[in-house]
């Protein structure tokens, strides 16, 4: 880990329904080496995390909150795919209501705006085929868990808890747009949240940068993921000099 004088930044990356640090364990490598890059699972992440997975969204940001605690300060960014991007939406919130630093700059991905995700589909209540059907077609899920009865039995139950988290929530509208910059990623043939339903983010912020679309579906990433690091890069350095001119106009 860098020294605290060394550290250009703090990268936070939050997971996706049913996933884990295991898809993002390349990304460190992507950024700087002045970046500090954190993929923190949520809890109850398959049969060898002892933490009891969380019911609702609420008690996930609490989770987060209080496990990252010591790490929001200082120069910190937020980054979510899918789930996480609403993960990110609302520890960004929690910590300007609480009066606490806020992160420098917020990335969300794959989240259709703030209403129901998706195409109103309720995987969280599908049968097992059904279900294992769609996230084949989404990919993100090792071929091995949907592919074997057994590791599907194990996993499915997380699988499932995640994605009702995302189904069912919900936000309180904002008082006004976050002060804090708000990038948009997504793919160009991205069913799960297509390009249409991204970009109403821009009304949540008043220094939104932008929605960035890069060739593939949901998991986008996988593929592209050099253009991507880049693109967020460039976002976060054009958020600190933001900061440092609060005058400025977001591209």
């Amino acid at each position: 880990m860098q020294k605290a004088e060394e550290l250009e930044l703090r990268l936070f990356v939050f997971h996706h329904s049913g996933g884990s640090h295991l898809m993002y364990r390349d990304w460190p490598s992507f950024f700087p080496a002045g970046w500090d890059v954190r993929v923190p699972d949520a809890p109850g992440r398959g049969p060898r995390d002892g933490r009891l997975p969380v019911k609702n969204m609420g008690a996930l940001i609490e989770y987060f909150l209080n496990e990252l605690d010591d790490g929001l300060t200082g120069r910190f960014a937020f980054f979510g795919h899918s789930l996480g991007g609403a993960v990110a939406y609302e520890l960004t919130r929690r910590l300007l209501e609480a009066g606490r630093t806020p992160p420098v700059w917020l990335g969300v991905s794959a989240r259709g705006t703030l209403l129901p995700d998706g195409d109103g589909t309720r995987r969280h209540l599908l049968s097992d085929a059904e279900l294992r059907r769609e996230l084949t077609a989404m990919g993100g899920t090792a071929p091995s868990v949907l592919d074997h009865q057994e590791l599907w039995d194990l996993f499915a139950p997380t699988i499932r808890s995640d994605l009702r988290i995302s189904e069912t929530w919900r936000t309180a509208p904002l008082a006004a747009p976050l002060q804090v910059p708000l990038s948009v990623f997504g793919g160009t043939e991205d069913h799960i949240a297509p390009p249409h339903r991204l970009e109403g983010w821009a009304a949540a912020s008043q220094r939104f940068m932008g929605l960035h679309l890069f060739e593939g579906g949901h998991f986008y990433f996988q593929d592209r993921l050099v253009e991507v690091a880049e693109r967020i890069q460039d976002d976060v350095r054009c958020a600190l000099l933001l900061a440092r001119a609060p005058s400025a106009v977001a591209r």
